[in-house]
C-alpha cells in the first residue's frame, strides 16, 4: 500500500485503489484518532475521521438558569382566557 504521509501530524494520503484494498485496516486506524486522506490522481478527495461520541438530549440544558415566576401567565389571563374558552 503506498502511502504519502508529511513529518507533521498531517492525515496519511492512501490511493483510492489502495483504500478500496486495505479499507477495513484504514477505518480502524481512523477509529482509533489517525484520520487519512482518500486521493484520487494525487488529488486529495476526502477525508477520513471517527466519529466523536453521539451528543446528548439538550432537553432541559438551561435547567437552574433562571426562574419562571409562578404567576408568569398573570399579565395574559384574559387573553388565555379568551384564546381557550375559560
Amino acid at each position: 500500500m503506498k502511502v504519502e504521509s508529511s513529518p507533521d501530524t498531517s492525515p496519511k494520503t492512501v490511493n483510492v485503489h489502495d483504500a478500496k484494498t486495505h479499507l477495513s485496516k484504514l477505518v480502524l486506524e481512523a477509529s482509533q484518532g489517525h484520520p487519512f486522506i482518500i486521493a484520487k490522481a494525487g488529488k486529495p478527495m476526502v477525508k477520513v475521521v471517527a466519529i466523536d461520541h453521539e451528543p446528548k438530549p439538550r432537553l432541559g440544558m438551561l435547567k437552574g438558569s433562571f426562574v419562571v415566576p409562578d404567576d408568569i401567565d398573570t399579565p395574559f389571563q384574559s387573553d388565555i382566557e379568551a384564546m381557550f374558552g375559560s
